[in-house]
């Protein structure tokens, strides 16, 4: 998998400038700082890829370091900060000693790894004690989903090697692995393409706080340690 992010990493950052890109990324992070309740304190930024959120974290007053498998992704990372906040590594083998974070955020990296319990043991770990961990994952069960995987079957896209999750199996390997508090939240509901992002706006402000909270197509968990 790192061969292939390797070779979407300058696409992959550009996207973000895109207006669905733009849309997509300014509606997760509503929902993900909203349910953050540190305020500071070391965050690590695990599956970082270009640096997105690892920047996001920077600017809300958190030390903060960004972790990947990638080469180029990080290449892209760190010529976003003053001074390297990146680390090449495994999820896997995370090189950090016991509780070290107050802060773990792993934004759509979940998909792409095939043992999920080992990771999540490994963020357990390094996490200390009253620590948060915040999961973002695309969700099994919306219809973007149908969508990126329709689309991956003639395209190849990072959605062909990933593996969704529902809301619900997010928080049994969250309950499994020893983590409480769980909190699941969801949002994006319709697979959003300009010139259509004004309507899309308007019907997750409208859905977000329904029963229909946990099906998006962005799924949130949030829990402590």
């Amino acid at each position: 998998m790192s061969n292939y992010f390797d070779k979407i990493a300058d696409k992959y950052d550009k996207w973000y400038q895109t207006k669905v890109g733009n849309y997509v990324d300014t509606t997760e992070k509503d929902l993900i700082f909203s349910l953050l309740k540190s305020k500071n304190g070391l965050a690590l930024d695990l599956g970082c890829g270009t640096g997105n959120y690892t920047l996001e974290l920077f600017k809300r007053g958190f030390e903060v370091i960004g972790v990947d498998i990638s080469k180029e992704m990080l290449k892209i990372a760190k010529k976003k900060f003053p001074k390297s906040f990146f680390i090449r590594a495994d999820a896997y083998k995370l090189p950090f000693k016991k509780e070290t974070f107050d802060l773990v955020l792993s934004i759509t990296m979940f998909e792409f790894i095939k043992k999920p319990e080992e990771v999540l043991k490994e963020i357990y770990k390094i996490l200390k004690p009253g620590g948060e961990l915040i999961i973002g994952t695309m969700n099994e069960r919306s219809l973007w989903f149908f969508f990126k995987k329709l689309k991956s079957l003639f395209v190849e896209t990072a959605y062909r090697y990933a593996n969704f999750y529902t809301p619900s199996e997010l928080k049994k390997l969250c309950l499994s692995c020893g983590f409480r508090e769980i909190e699941v939240r969801g949002i994006i509901y319709l697979p959003s393409f300009f010139p259509f992002l004004n309507f899309a706006k308007k019907l997750d402000k409208k859905l977000a706080n329904t029963f229909l909270k946990n099906i998006g197509a962005f799924v949130v968990v949030r829990c402590k340690k």
